[in-house]
């Protein structure tokens, strides 16, 4: 469609008026103004899957008391991966079934997830290895549940969003287990 609403053939684009540093000018803020309502399409996924990780991965306070302060959760994810941890281990070589939460919040945000590190460091929690798998997976998944559905749909193809979230979930795994063999055989615990 051009400036003027009217519809262009398949494959044809509105040429802009004006000289070269006015339609370089008139893309960038169209570009900009594209690129604004794209993220606010993804702010509310990244919300809610953070908000829903957050959740199911930390426990109680201070005592194993809730008081309702943030950070407080009911730790159902690190349970869960602690029955299946014959599985996670070899794979992934995690030292600590919370380094999971980190994983998860990737699937909103990968920039939310690795501001987790830095509490399970402090913890113990994590060790060299863990954060090199961590960054593997992550940078991978870095937020495909809460993108992949609002940007797809931005595009007009929403017939590729499962392709792509199935594409993303394996390339993560991939990564994770790739990174946790090359620091077994480079020496990195």
């Amino acid at each position: 469609m051009d400036d003027d609403g009217v519809e262009l053939p398949e494959g044809k684009r509105a040429i802009r008026e004006g000289g070269v540093a006015m339609r370089a000018m008139s893309s960038l803020i169209d570009g900009g103004k594209d690129g604004v309502q794209l993220g606010l399409a993804i702010i509310p996924g990244v919300l809610i899957i953070c908000t829903i990780v957050m959740m199911l991965s930390n426990g109680a306070g201070e005592g194993g008391v809730y008081t309702g302060a943030a950070y407080e959760g009911v730790y159902f994810l690190p349970w869960l991966a602690g029955k299946i941890d014959f599985i996670i281990t070899p794979l992934f070589g995690f030292t600590h079934m919370e380094a999971l939460s980190v994983v998860a919040t990737s699937l909103a945000s990968a920039g939310a997830s690795m501001s987790l590190v830095a509490g399970l460091l402090q913890g113990g929690l994590l060790g060299a290895k863990d954060i090199a798998v961590l960054t593997a997976i992550c940078f991978c998944w870095s937020g495909f549940l809460s993108t992949h559905v609002p940007m797809l749909d931005d595009l007009k193809g929403t017939e590729f969003t499962g392709f792509a979230i199935v594409t993303h979930l394996v390339g993560g795994l991939a990564a994770g287990v790739l990174a946790n063999v090359i620091c077994m055989l480079i020496g990195i615990a």
